[in-house]
């Protein structure tokens, strides 16, 4: 009989491309998966990965293997729901995905919540920006996912993932204290043609968001500085080398020498919780959502402030 265990590493494998993709979404050293995999090999008596260069690829037969694994995997999880509802408590393990910022911002209290409610309940957090984490909780690989995004830019969510809204993040102009745009109490979006810009890199969808915001005002926008961390964004900015468009969500401090200015119409990203349809009925992801909705709504003011409310039954 084939070992569960070692089947989940290579459906992760296969999902994620790599050896080491999969041991970074499970948890594990890239070691321990090769080892899952060489197991896995002898006991089906099967190649299933073979070397490409520096990295490796999936044989036929693991790829069909692979698949076999996914509805495998998938009937375990529904009997694993169907037992943690009868027991009535949340127990085993939780994987959370979370865009940078709601991991700095909102998960850290409702992780301390979850850990002291919930003894039973072991729940990891995975940093992912929103486009990936939204496929690995369609494909299985995380329970929960806490996304944004744009009313522009919407994030795609395949058939199977349900979704809660917790809330709007309001965004503003970050600049040197010394630009002539500080003067303004609200900034035009038309007043910022002509800036250069720090952003985070293309693939984000706070990238996409920008771009879409600058060519509505018939402008391509001069993206100089592209990083992937705000803290970092703002460290640039504070040194005079651009201006940023960055939500309040786990923004922190301001560094000497900037100043934030609302813009007019002003934008804001939309946070949402995705889980797989199927598992709405597991008491560890009744929990994550409830203590998600509580901590956003305790959120200080200004850092995200718009809470949506809950659905009316």
């Amino acid at each position: 009989m084939m070992d569960l265990g070692r089947l989940r590493a290579l459906h992760a494998v296969a999902v994620h491309g790599s050896v080491g993709g999969a041991a970074a979404a499970l948890g594990f050293t890239p070691s321990a998966i090769s080892q899952q995999i060489a197991k896995l090999e002898r006991e089906t008596r099967t190649v299933l990965l073979e070397r490409q260069g520096r990295g490796v690829q999936l044989t036929d037969a693991a790829r069909q293997l692979a698949d076999t694994a996914r509805r495998v995997l998938s009937l375990v999880e529904q009997a694993e729901v169907t037992l943690e509802e009868q027991r009535g408590r949340a127990v085993g393990r939780l994987l959370v995905a979370a865009f940078p910022t709601a991991a700095r911002g909102l998960l850290p209290a409702v992780l301390a919540e979850l850990h002291d409610t919930c003894p039973e309940l072991d729940v990891r957090l995975l940093e992912s920006d929103p486009y990936p984490a939204a496929e690995l909780v369609a494909r299985g690989e995380v329970d929960l996912a806490v996304v944004q995004d744009w009313a522009t830019v919407p994030l795609p969510v395949q058939p199977g993932v349900d979704r809660l809204d917790l809330g709007e993040d309001p965004v503003d102009l970050l600049l040197p204290v010394a630009h002539p745009l500080a003067a303004l109490d609200a900034v035009p979006v038309t007043a910022l043609r002509g800036q250069r810009w720090i952003s985070v890199p293309p693939g984000n969808i706070c990238h996409d968001w920008l771009l879409r915001t600058m060519r509505e005002t018939g402008e391509e926008p001069d993206v100089a500085h592209q990083v992937g961390e705000f803290q970092t964004q703002l460290a640039l900015i504070a040194a005079g080398l651009g201006l940023g468009l960055i939500p309040r969500l786990g923004r922190g401090p301001l560094p000497p020498g900037t100043t934030a200015r609302p813009v007019t119409p002003e934008p804001v990203r939309r946070v949402h919780a995705l889980w797989r349809t199927q598992t709405s009925r597991r008491p560890a992801v009744t929990a994550t959502l409830t203590a998600l909705r509580r901590h956003w709504n305790a959120l200080p003011d200004g850092s995200a402030p718009t809470p949506v409310p809950p659905p009316t039954t």
